[in-house]
């Protein structure tokens, strides 16, 4: 299968996922975020709010961004929630077949 008959392959419904996950990623701040989760793991909110140097509410606020596109995994133990990567989602989004949209000379179209 060539790159353009892939790429006219891709629903419509496929494109808006993508759309969504990267306006998700489109954020200096939810990246350091993701990025602090995937050196450490799942983290209590508690640690990321010292960590970042961010209020409760702006957290909130890109946490609920992240886990609406999937990229996060929500854990609640107690009164604390717990967050880590979406390790399906994220391979989805960095997949081979993301390359093939993009780059349709990537050696595994």
């Amino acid at each position: 299968m060539d790159a353009v008959s892939h790429v006219d392959e891709l629903s419509i419904n496929t494109l808006e996922k993508y759309e969504h996950t990267f306006k998700a990623l489109a954020d200096k701040k939810r990246l350091h975020l993701l990025h602090m989760l995937s050196r450490r793991g799942k983290t209590c909110v508690c640690h990321l709010t010292e960590e970042l140097d961010m209020s409760q509410s702006k957290l909130s606020y890109h946490l609920k961004i992240l886990m609406d596109a999937n990229l996060l995994v929500r854990e609640t133990k107690g009164t604390w929630s717990y967050y880590e990567i979406n390790e399906g989602e994220m391979d989805r989004v960095l997949s081979d077949e993301l390359c093939c949209v993009f780059k349709p000379g990537f050696n595994k179209c």
